[in-house]
């Protein structure tokens, strides 16, 4: 009986330790492969464009016309997120002014727990000019290990290969110079 308890007890802590590092372990890391999850198309016809995509409905990441996607995961609600959004902002205008990167490497934003009403008004409030899209219903965070915000992501697009993470990082991006040289070498060799 005892021999049973003690197994009992080992396997409820071995469970417990899973469940408790779990989140973490499946946060796509450089090197990893990052999820294929379906997210509403963007209304705008300007996003639509951009990223290369029509239509309504859903696309995959994989989708969008581009060599390298940066992906930063936000909530309007953020602070940090409000405060890193000028310089968010900044690096798409430095890619968009570089001919070389303008039609190689997007940038997207997935608002964590924001429906549409709350991303259009982070967008208007912090003029953001690239595409943002709601994930309301958490569905890409449960995916990508229920990450605090902001959390970027760099990911090389193949097509209907699986998509590589380049970067995965929490936190404000530290030099966007730094950051666009770290794409260039890492993505679009």
């Amino acid at each position: 009986m005892q021999k049973k308890l003690g197994c009992l007890i080992v396997a409820a802590l071995l469970l417990a330790a899973s469940l408790a590092f779990g989140a973490d372990n499946i946060t796509p890391q450089t090197g990893g492969v990052f999820p294929a999850v379906e997210l509403s198309k963007p209304t705008d016809a300007v996003h639509l464009k951009y990223l290369g995509l029509s239509g309504g409905g859903n696309f995959k990441l994989n989708e969008i016309k581009a060599d390298v996607l940066i992906v930063e995961i936000f909530s309007m609600y953020c602070p940090y997120c409000q405060g890193e959004a000028p310089n968010i902002n900044r690096l798409y205008q430095s890619i968009q002014n570089d001919a070389a990167l303008k039609s190689r490497v997007k940038i997207i934003g997935i608002g964590i727990g924001n429906s549409k009403f709350e991303t259009e008004i982070f967008k208007n409030k912090y003029s953001v000019a690239f595409p943002l899209i709601p994930d309301g219903e958490f569905k890409m965070h449960k995916v990508i290990g229920e990450v605090r915000t902001p959390y970027f992501f760099v990911i090389k697009l193949k097509g209907k290969k699986p998509m590589e993470v380049i970067y995965s990082k929490l936190g404000a991006l530290e030099s966007n110079e730094s950051f666009l040289a770290l794409i260039k070498s890492a993505g679009l060799k």
